[in-house]
């Protein structure tokens, strides 16, 4: 298992979609792992975080996705627990967003940091923003949501009525979709800032 100095002078700055707090990101992780684990037997098989995976849309090589989970799952168990899925949520939080002190980037000053900080979550927003916006129209109308939603196995998207209210709640221009702008806004205000 990859060992990580966490020393906080050696951190890079949050990526948008981290929350700054430990119990929300549990809670977090917590709904999340619920949902992977479409048989509720509070395990995730490395077989339900594939189909996972698949229906948000990500590409999953099953050979990689089996060897790296399988460094998460304790002797005995079938699949990942939730304290597994914890661990490997922390393994790949330090490997992408942590700076060891073997990283050069150490000399960078605080400004560069926030610059790149404020780049990479406009990129996270883009890229989040894609997901819900399946035709590409720069739009997330209130059908595309709900696809989403239903997809992740909110039960909010099974009624429409609840996406179109979930829509009209941050969509600040009235014209029953949400824009680049206003979903910046509205991730902006559910993620617990600094």
């Amino acid at each position: 298992m990859m060992e990580t100095n966490v020393n906080s002078t050696s951190q890079l700055k949050s990526s948008s979609f981290r929350l700054r707090s430990p119990s929300l990101n549990s809670v977090r992780l917590r709904r999340i792992f619920d949902l992977f684990d479409t048989n509720h037997d509070e395990l995730i098989t490395v077989d339900e975080l594939s189909r996972a995976l698949i229906l948000l849309g990500l590409d999953t090589n099953m050979n990689e996705l089996d060897s790296m989970i399988n460094t998460f799952i304790q002797p005995g168990n079938t699949g990942l627990t939730f304290d597994d899925f914890q661990a490997l949520h922390k393994e790949i939080d330090d490997l992408f967003f942590r700076l060891d002190d073997n990283d050069d980037l150490g000399n960078q000053d605080e400004d560069n940091d926030e610059v790149n900080g404020d780049k990479q979550e406009e990129a996270d927003l883009t890229e989040a923003f894609k997901v819900f916006d399946e035709d590409g129209d720069g739009y997330i109308s209130a059908t595309e949501l709900q696809t989403v939603l239903v997809k992740l196995g909110f039960a909010e998207g099974n009624e429409i009525g609840r996406v179109e209210r979930m829509i009209s709640s941050v969509d600040r221009n009235h014209d029953g979709r949400v824009d680049f702008t206003e979903f910046k806004d509205m991730m902006r205000n559910v993620i617990v800032l600094k």
